[in-house]
């Protein structure tokens, strides 16, 4: 019985510390709340009416578990980054085997005597990872201000460039704004957008990220900006559900509307 104990505590424990190695983060713990469900529903409704779907609709909840596990297992691309072609295809056929009873091997046998190197490996290829992709901002963020004259870098690492001064009220943590706001990463792949929901977003600013503190409070009502936000301002290594990468500098094109 002891021992029956300990095997699951093992288990338990490594899948929790792959988890944590593969995803870094809470299930999407974004400043926008409200904002990013608006988004969910948005980009859900636009795919269920522009795309077909691969299984007729009573099939469909089936593939649907499917796709559920997966982004629980690994997010929307987060395996992809720390694993080769060859060793997804492993994980694929153990899944499936595992799953339907047809392994020739044990499980607890398994992770008993390859969860520890699993841990390592993807705590070692995953802190890689994080270091480059927090180059790559560090990169972008000195490009940007060779390329931009006009802005600037706080003390703080984050970069400020007004596009439209503002005339209006200018805000503190102490007050809710109402904002349009396009989020992408270095790359140009845009995580979140208003303006693309074409619906602006109110929410306090105490409740948001620290460079949108920072950088709210440069600006005046009917002012726009941009904000380039390094990590450590942003979501850190933990990074933001399956949408935004563990170490990952943001871009934010922001235009203020109201200060209340």
């Amino acid at each position: 019985h002891n021992t029956t104990i300990q095997l699951f505590q093992f288990k338990m424990q490594i899948i929790g510390m792959t988890m944590l190695s593969l995803l870094a983060a809470p299930r999407f713990a974004s400043a926008f709340s409200s904002a990013a469900k608006f988004g969910v529903r948005a980009s859900t409704a636009r795919f269920m009416s522009d795309v077909p779907m691969p299984y007729p609709d009573e099939k469909m909840p089936f593939y649907a578990l499917g796709t559920n596990l997966a982004m629980q297992v690994g997010g929307q691309g987060n395996l992809k980054t720390v694993l080769e072609e060859d060793e997804m295809e492993i994980v694929l056929e153990a899944f499936c085997e595992s799953l339907r009873g047809t392994a020739v091997v044990g499980s607890q046998d398994i992770l008993m005597k390859y969860g520890q190197e699993l841990n390592k490996i993807l705590q070692e290829r995953t802190a890689n990872i994080v270091e480059r992709v927090k180059k790559d901002g560090e990169d972008y963020i000195a490009n940007f201000l060779s390329c931009t004259e006009e802005a600037t870098k706080t003390e703080s690492g984050m970069v400020y460039y007004s596009m439209v001064e503002g005339t209006g009220a200018q805000p503190t943590t102490a007050n809710t704004v109402e904002v349009h706001y396009h989020g992408t990463l270095t790359d140009g792949t845009v995580f979140d957008s208003s303006v693309d929901r074409g619906q602006t977003i109110s929410f306090p600013l105490s409740g948001v990220i620290q460079g949108w503190q920072e950088g709210l409070a440069l600006m005046k009502e009917g002012g726009k900006c941009t904000l380039v936000i390094p990590s450590d301002l942003a979501y850190g290594e933990n990074g933001s559900g399956d949408t935004i990468p563990p170490g990952a500098t943001l871009k934010f094109e922001v235009e203020l509307f109201k200060v209340s």
